[in-house]
């Protein structure tokens, strides 16, 4: 079950209890979810009770409580536990590995996105608005972090407090939507504003002459607050040491992995005979949507940068067993480590793009 089919599930569950009776109150709009915080337990935690307590005129762990007994027994949650003032605590039943990765292949390399609904019903909370000073990094972080945010169904715009140099945008495909802070016409959604302003690169023409794929990831990989090193040439080098390398040799190497097989005669089919050797892949690929929602809440790139080297990193040792070797025949358990290696395959080409960095199949 992934964070957003949990907050639908917490949803269905107000709405159920208010058709009851056992709540009076208005179903929200949307409910967040995130990791338990100290004293929490389980895989996510929301705090969903305190909201409704309220309006629901109810100490909140009465409201929980209430909540509780609509969650138990729903397909995906195992346990569902109250701590502190009135915090749900959720434990999620672990998906079977063949379920995962037939997950992921079906959505490609929008797993882990959410779609917006169109129509008018269906009317966003509010869009944020990114703002940025005239500064490489600051403009580099903050496209990241829309693609992030619209990843997450959210409408997003983009200013910057001067004009970049034009060279800019040819070169790391940074652009934003408005210059300064004006209001946007047509908006009739007061947007949230945000300001991005990490540590500025320190030599900017370096990083420019990385090119597009390597400067960004310069300017993206290291925390925000942590100065970005442009100078050494050390993000071009085709080598394990390089991170980026990594990650895009993985993707590539999947790629080339599903051309082999195929001239082999078998294709890849999710399963779980894959060995428990992949069990840090499948984990990290679990992960995969809870990365990308808080990646975006915490307008954190550099989340799913080393994201991304986890799972490239966890790809890369299972890739050896993928193929058959000398006559050894195709079995299901090749089949099943091929679709997952797909899948991973499909997440770091997702990432990459969310980073704004190309996933090349030839490396």
């Amino acid at each position: 079950m992934t964070p957003v089919e949990l907050s639908r599930t917490l949803l269905h569950a107000v709405r159920r209890a208010v058709d009851d009776g056992k709540l009076t109150v208005t179903v929200p709009e949307r409910v967040v979810v995130a990791p338990p915080g100290p004293g929490g337990c389980g895989d996510y935690a929301s705090n969903l009770a305190l909201q409704l307590a309220r309006p629901a005129k109810r100490p909140p762990r009465e409201v929980a409580d209430t909540l509780r007994s609509y969650l138990l027994g729903v397909d995906g949650i195992s346990d569902v536990v109250v701590t502190g003032p009135g915090f749900l605590n959720l434990a999620l039943h672990a998906a079977a590995p063949g379920a995962l990765v037939a997950e992921v292949l079906r959505r490609g390399p929008r797993y882990g996105h959410i779609d917006r609904p169109d129509g008018p019903s269906h009317r966003p909370a509010a869009v944020v608005h990114l703002h940025c000073p005239r500064e490489l990094r600051a403009l580099v972080v903050t496209d990241s972090v829309a693609r992030l945010l619209r990843a997450q169904g959210i409408l997003v715009r983009t200013s910057c407090a001067a004009p970049p140099p034009e060279e800019w945008a040819a070169e790391l495909g940074v652009r934003v939507d408005v210059i300064g802070e004006p209001a946007a016409p047509g908006v009739t959604i007061r947007p949230v504003p945000v300001t991005i302003r990490p540590t500025p690169a320190p030599n900017p023409v370096a990083a420019l002459a990385l090119g597009r794929d390597a400067g960004r990831w310069a300017l993206l990989h290291p925390a925000p607050h942590d100065r970005p090193r442009t100078g050494t040439g050390e993000h071009l080098v085709q080598r394990e040491s390089n991170p980026l390398f990594r990650v895009r040799y993985a993707h590539a190497r999947t790629r080339a992995l599903l051309r082999n097989a195929a001239e082999l005669g078998f294709a890849p089919e999710p399963g779980s005979s894959a060995s428990a050797a992949t069990g840090p892949l499948t984990a990290l690929l679990a992960d995969h949507p809870r990365l990308l929602a808080a990646a975006a809440r915490e307008h954190a790139p550099d989340r799913l940068a080393r994201h991304l080297v986890a799972v490239a990193d966890a790809a890369l040792s299972l890739l050896p067993a993928v193929l058959p070797l000398g006559d050894e025949k195709p079995s299901a358990a090749h089949r099943a480590r091929l679709a997952l290696a797909e899948a991973a395959g499909a997440v770091l080409a997702g990432g990459l793009c969310l980073l704004g960095i190309d996933a090349p199949d030839h490396l």
